[in-house]
Protein backbone atom coordinates (compact mmCIF):
# COMPACT_ATOMS: atom_id res chain seq x y z
CA UNK A 1 0.00 0.00 0.00
CA UNK A 2 2.64 2.41 -0.09
CA UNK A 3 2.48 5.36 -2.66
CA UNK A 4 -1.52 5.39 -2.61
CA UNK A 5 -2.80 8.21 -1.73
CA UNK A 6 -2.32 9.82 2.16
CA UNK A 7 -5.68 8.61 4.04
CA UNK A 8 -5.49 5.19 2.61
CA UNK A 9 -3.41 3.65 4.65
CA UNK A 10 -5.25 5.26 7.98
CA UNK A 11 -8.46 4.07 6.63
CA UNK A 12 -7.50 0.53 5.96
CA UNK A 13 -5.95 0.52 9.65
CA UNK A 14 -9.12 2.11 11.14
CA UNK A 15 -11.23 -0.42 9.12
CA UNK A 16 -8.84 -3.29 10.51
CA UNK A 17 -9.13 -2.43 14.09
CA UNK A 18 -12.88 -1.86 13.85
CA UNK A 19 -13.37 -5.15 12.00
CA UNK A 20 -10.82 -7.03 14.49
CA UNK A 21 -11.74 -9.64 17.48
CA UNK A 22 -9.52 -9.02 19.48
CA UNK A 23 -6.47 -5.80 19.70
CA UNK A 24 -3.64 -5.92 17.24
CA UNK A 25 -0.16 -5.71 17.40
CA UNK A 26 1.87 -3.91 14.95
CA UNK A 27 3.20 -6.47 13.10
CA UNK A 28 -0.23 -8.40 13.08
CA UNK A 29 -1.69 -4.85 11.61
CA UNK A 30 1.06 -4.78 9.53
CA UNK A 31 0.84 -8.72 7.97
CA UNK A 32 -2.85 -8.07 7.57
CA UNK A 33 -2.59 -5.46 5.45
CA UNK A 34 -0.20 -7.08 2.91
CA UNK A 35 3.21 -6.98 4.83
CA UNK A 36 3.60 -3.23 5.49
CA UNK A 37 6.67 -2.01 6.89
CA UNK A 38 6.44 -1.91 11.02
CA UNK A 39 6.70 2.20 10.13
CA UNK A 40 4.25 2.84 8.34
CA UNK A 41 1.61 1.32 10.60
CA UNK A 42 2.79 2.97 13.92
CA UNK A 43 2.52 6.17 11.48
CA UNK A 44 -0.82 5.44 10.71
CA UNK A 45 -1.36 4.25 14.23
CA UNK A 46 -0.48 8.11 15.94
CA UNK A 47 -2.48 9.61 13.18
CA UNK A 48 -5.53 7.94 13.94
CA UNK A 49 -4.53 7.76 17.72
CA UNK A 50 -4.57 12.11 17.55
CA UNK A 51 -7.79 11.89 15.10
CA UNK A 52 -9.88 10.00 17.82
CA UNK A 53 -7.98 12.13 21.06
CA UNK A 54 -11.84 14.03 21.28
CA UNK A 55 -14.51 11.70 20.05
CA UNK A 56 -16.65 9.16 21.92
CA UNK A 57 -14.54 6.04 21.24
CA UNK A 58 -10.51 6.35 21.89
CA UNK A 59 -7.78 4.40 19.97
CA UNK A 60 -5.40 2.84 22.63
CA UNK A 61 -2.58 0.75 22.99
CA UNK A 62 -2.40 -1.95 25.78
CA UNK A 63 0.44 -4.06 26.11
CA UNK A 64 1.67 -3.42 22.73
CA UNK A 65 -1.67 -4.33 21.23
CA UNK A 66 -4.19 -1.93 19.83
CA UNK A 67 -8.01 -1.24 19.70
CA UNK A 68 -10.80 1.32 20.25
CA UNK A 69 -12.69 1.73 23.29
CA UNK A 70 -15.46 3.68 24.72
CA UNK A 71 -14.13 7.53 26.28
CA UNK A 72 -13.22 6.94 29.64
CA UNK A 73 -16.03 9.87 30.56
CA UNK A 74 -18.39 7.83 28.12
CA UNK A 75 -17.98 4.36 29.93
CA UNK A 76 -20.97 5.03 32.01
CA UNK A 77 -23.67 5.36 29.35
CA UNK A 78 -23.08 1.72 27.31
CA UNK A 79 -23.23 -0.38 30.76
CA UNK A 80 -25.98 -2.71 31.42
CA UNK A 81 -28.48 -2.06 33.68
CA UNK A 82 -28.01 -5.81 35.19
CA UNK A 83 -24.36 -5.66 35.27
CA UNK A 84 -22.55 -8.47 36.59
CA UNK A 85 -19.04 -7.28 38.25
CA UNK A 86 -16.64 -9.74 38.97
CA UNK A 87 -16.02 -9.87 41.97
CA UNK A 88 -12.51 -11.45 43.56
CA UNK A 89 -11.63 -12.93 47.23
CA UNK A 90 -9.55 -11.35 49.85
CA UNK A 91 -7.09 -13.73 48.80
CA UNK A 92 -7.33 -13.36 45.14
CA UNK A 93 -7.02 -10.18 45.09
CA UNK A 94 -3.89 -10.22 47.41
CA UNK A 95 -2.36 -12.69 44.95
CA UNK A 96 -3.34 -10.70 42.10
CA UNK A 97 -1.88 -8.02 43.39
CA UNK A 98 1.60 -9.72 44.18
CA UNK A 99 1.79 -11.21 40.97
CA UNK A 100 1.33 -8.17 39.09
CA UNK A 101 3.90 -6.33 41.32
CA UNK A 102 6.52 -9.39 41.27
CA UNK A 103 5.95 -11.07 38.39
CA UNK A 104 6.92 -13.61 37.55
CA UNK A 105 6.56 -15.36 40.92
CA UNK A 106 6.09 -19.13 41.88
CA UNK A 107 3.24 -19.98 44.22
CA UNK A 108 5.95 -20.52 46.85
CA UNK A 109 7.24 -16.90 46.25
CA UNK A 110 3.57 -15.70 46.61
CA UNK A 111 2.95 -17.73 49.58
CA UNK A 112 6.60 -16.45 51.10
CA UNK A 113 5.29 -12.47 50.84
CA UNK A 114 1.32 -13.28 51.66
CA UNK A 115 2.47 -15.64 55.26
CA UNK A 116 0.05 -18.13 54.31
CA UNK A 117 -0.36 -21.20 51.72
CA UNK A 118 -2.04 -20.27 48.31
CA UNK A 119 -4.68 -22.54 47.47
CA UNK A 120 -4.56 -24.20 43.66
CA UNK A 121 -8.45 -22.57 44.01
CA UNK A 122 -7.17 -19.25 44.01
CA UNK A 123 -4.80 -18.98 41.06
CA UNK A 124 -7.41 -21.27 39.05
CA UNK A 125 -9.69 -18.58 39.67
CA UNK A 126 -7.49 -15.80 38.19
CA UNK A 127 -6.76 -17.67 35.41
CA UNK A 128 -10.08 -17.95 34.44
CA UNK A 129 -10.75 -14.76 34.42
CA UNK A 130 -7.95 -14.03 31.50
CA UNK A 131 -5.76 -12.17 34.15
CA UNK A 132 -2.79 -14.31 34.79
CA UNK A 133 -1.24 -17.29 33.16
CA UNK A 134 1.80 -19.56 33.67
CA UNK A 135 4.78 -17.90 32.35
CA UNK A 136 7.24 -20.99 32.28
CA UNK A 137 9.49 -22.54 34.76
CA UNK A 138 12.42 -21.22 37.60
CA UNK A 139 15.20 -22.92 36.60
CA UNK A 140 15.88 -24.32 40.86
CA UNK A 141 14.94 -27.40 42.08
CA UNK A 142 11.57 -29.06 41.25
CA UNK A 143 11.15 -26.46 38.57
CA UNK A 144 8.57 -24.67 39.80
CA UNK A 145 5.51 -22.88 37.40
CA UNK A 146 5.75 -19.07 38.11
CA UNK A 147 2.91 -16.96 36.84
CA UNK A 148 2.97 -13.31 35.14
CA UNK A 149 -0.12 -10.98 34.04
CA UNK A 150 -1.80 -10.85 30.99
CA UNK A 151 -2.69 -8.22 28.56
CA UNK A 152 -6.36 -8.59 29.29
CA UNK A 153 -5.66 -7.56 32.67
CA UNK A 154 -3.28 -4.59 31.54
CA UNK A 155 -6.81 -3.76 29.52
CA UNK A 156 -9.46 -4.28 32.18
CA UNK A 157 -7.74 -1.78 34.48
CA UNK A 158 -6.88 0.07 31.98
CA UNK A 159 -3.01 0.28 31.72
CA UNK A 160 -0.57 0.66 29.21
CA UNK A 161 1.73 -1.39 30.68
CA UNK A 162 2.90 -2.44 34.37
CA UNK A 163 4.72 0.79 34.22
CA UNK A 164 1.76 2.15 34.88
CA UNK A 165 0.62 0.28 37.44
CA UNK A 166 -0.58 2.55 40.49
CA UNK A 167 0.80 2.59 44.47
CA UNK A 168 -1.55 0.61 46.88
CA UNK A 169 -2.58 4.20 47.90
CA UNK A 170 -4.22 4.98 44.76
CA UNK A 171 -5.93 1.65 44.79
CA UNK A 172 -7.19 2.13 48.21
CA UNK A 173 -8.59 5.49 47.19
CA UNK A 174 -10.64 4.41 43.98
CA UNK A 175 -12.30 1.30 46.39
CA UNK A 176 -10.41 -1.63 43.87
CA UNK A 177 -8.67 -2.98 46.88
CA UNK A 178 -10.23 -4.20 50.17
CA UNK A 179 -8.27 -3.24 53.16
CA UNK A 180 -4.44 -5.86 53.67
CA UNK A 181 -2.56 -6.68 55.97
CA UNK A 182 0.18 -5.15 56.66
CA UNK A 183 2.70 -7.86 55.08
CA UNK A 184 1.22 -7.27 51.72
CA UNK A 185 1.15 -3.51 52.35
CA UNK A 186 5.31 -3.67 52.67
CA UNK A 187 5.33 -6.58 49.47
CA UNK A 188 4.41 -3.42 47.48
CA UNK A 189 5.66 -0.86 48.56
CA UNK A 190 9.31 -1.61 48.35
CA UNK A 191 10.96 -4.04 45.61
CA UNK A 192 11.69 -7.14 46.12
CA UNK A 193 15.46 -6.29 47.01
CA UNK A 194 14.52 -2.89 49.18
CA UNK A 195 13.91 -3.32 52.83
CA UNK A 196 12.08 -1.05 54.97
CA UNK A 197 13.58 1.65 56.80
CA UNK A 198 14.90 1.04 60.32
CA UNK A 199 13.15 3.68 61.69
CA UNK A 200 11.51 4.47 64.91
CA UNK A 201 8.29 2.62 65.13
CA UNK A 202 4.98 3.11 66.76
CA UNK A 203 5.42 0.92 69.30
CA UNK A 204 8.72 2.52 70.55
CA UNK A 205 7.10 6.03 70.31
CA UNK A 206 4.33 5.00 72.46
CA UNK A 207 7.07 3.09 74.84
CA UNK A 208 8.94 6.12 75.02
CA UNK A 209 5.83 8.52 76.15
Amino acid sequence: MTGEEPGTLERAVEATLFAAETPMSVEALAGHLGGLEHREVREALGLLEARYANRGVHLVERAGRWHFETAPDLAHLLRREKEQVRRLSRAATEVLAIIAYHEPVSRAEIESIRGVQTSAGTLDVLMEAGWVRPAGRREVPGRPVIYATTPEFLDHFGLASRRDLPGIDELRAAGLLDPVDEAMEAAMRFEPDEEPDEGTSADDENLAD
